[in-house]
């Protein structure tokens, strides 16, 4: 068992740091708001009234935070790379842009010090269940092993994606594609509906068929169809439509880095940049049929 920092309990963090502490690990928690913090106590952690205080003696340090401009705050504005343990291993499972996790991994490795990128798919119910995929970035593939059995107490799949910010590009990907896929799949769902089709019929039809895929299966957008997914719950994430509008201009940023041709991934933003600019941001990302449900025919 190994003694872990975890900072940054919100949706994500503080079930993820729960599944550490059902897993028998010795950890030490902290987050802006007490609440946060009390509420992991309770399920056995220890309080920490600061990062640094929870990153003391620590052999595993995760953070899990909104954005790429709070992780560097925290790691190099407020120090904390300084301060922490050289034997410590940095973990960030935050979402954030690719060449911010460089930057940290880069900064890491001249004070000798490990840092991994380790963004995560599966959203919040993926992180109480303890299913979560990570995306792990690395310059050291040893020191991916070493973290590896820790991750898989919070996931069910840890890959290697390659060296320092692979696992932010990958998880890029993987959220540009699923954004596609939940359009695609709603706009057929509507086409279907609106020419007389049962909804539940043509879902059993293309899961039986070529147009099978995740957002079908497992997440489907039509309300009343799948007990469990958000659009049988008036649309309550599960994971909003802001983050993934937020992912997604991270993919068109890694994609203009790159000079990647991404016509599809253009297209998703721009409609869930409508979709979030009506008001929808905190509603699912399967909240996006009714984007299409409502668009108007062009002339």
């Amino acid at each position: 068992m190994a003694t872990v920092a975890f900072i940054g309990l919100g949706n994500m963090g503080a079930p993820m740091a729960a599944n550490l502490i059902k897993a028998g690990h010795d950890v030490s928690v902290f987050d802006l708001v007490p609440e946060a913090v009390a509420t992991l106590v309770s399920q056995g952690a220890k309080a920490a009234t600061s990062a640094e205080q929870a990153c003391t003696g620590a052999e595993f340090i995760i953070s899990m935070l909104p954005a790429g401009k709070h992780v560097e705050s925290l790691y190099l504005t407020q120090g904390l790379l300084e301060s922490v343990p050289s034997s410590a291993i940095l973990i960030d499972t935050s979402t954030i842009d690719t060449d911010t996790a460089r930057k940290l991994s880069a900064a890491a490795a001249e004070k000798g010090k490990s840092m991994i990128d380790a963004p995560v798919s599966g959203g919040v119910a993926g992180a109480s269940a303890g299913t979560l995929s990570f995306m792990c970035g690395a310059s050291d593939p040893a020191v991916f092993e070493q973290a590896k059995p820790l991750l898989m107490d919070m996931g069910k799949n840890v890959f290697l994606a390659g060296g320092p910010g692979a696992g932010q590009v990958a998880k890029a990907c993987n959220n540009m594609l699923l954004s596609i896929l939940m359009i695609g799949t709603s706009e057929a769902l509507n086409l279907g509906a609106k020419n007389g089709l049962d909804p539940a019929v043509l879902s059993d039809i293309m899961l039986a068929s070529s147009g099978k895929n995740w957002a079908l299966e497992v997440y489907n957008p039509y309300p009343g169809l799948m007990e469990n997914a958000p659009a049988s719950k008036g649309y309550e994430p599960g994971f909003m439509s802001e983050l993934m509008l937020k992912d997604l201009g991270l993919a068109m940023a890694a994609a203009g880095g790159s000079k990647a041709v991404t016509p599809l991934g253009g297209l998703a933003y721009a409609l869930y940049n409508r979709h979030v600019s009506q008001g929808m941001g905190k509603k699912d990302f399967s909240s996006i049929f009714q984007a299409i449900e409502s668009l108007e025919p062009e002339g």
